[in-house]
């Protein structure tokens, strides 16, 4: 059954698939998942692999997407893309970034903000 959390969620998934197909990227999957947790979007930059964790916010929400992404879930993104990574067999070397999309929608229900943070998270 929807919840207006998770028809936030489907709606910023929706928005940044949008943005990253304006940018040039191929989406190669939505919403993959394993044991260990989902990846929102699984994308294509040219020769790059791209994972996208996307946060979507309400405008008035006390803090900002960019903001919410915790130590514990960068770690978790880095597993998940090591597994995702591991079961489509491809080389550890294969060039790869974990991005961030943070967004913000307005009192009406549009996008106010989109930021796009290439290489959000990074190896420790």
């Amino acid at each position: 059954m929807p919840s207006p959390r998770r028809d936030l969620g489907d709606f910023g998934e929706s928005a940044a698939r949008a943005h990253l197909l304006r940018a040039g990227y191929t989406i190669l999957t939505s919403n993959w998942r394993c044991r260990i947790g989902e990846i929102d979007l699984v994308a294509r930059q040219g020769g790059q692999l791209v994972f996208v964790e996307v946060r979507t916010r309400r405008a008035d929400g006390p803090v900002p997407p960019e903001e919410s992404l915790s130590p514990t879930k960068r770690r978790r993104l880095l597993a998940l893309a090591d597994a995702y990574m591991s079961e489509a067999d491809l080389s550890p070397e294969t060039p790869c970034r974990i991005d961030l999309i943070a967004i913000i929608i307005d009192r009406a229900g549009r996008v106010a903000r989109l930021d796009h943070i290439v290489s959000a998270v990074e190896a420790g």
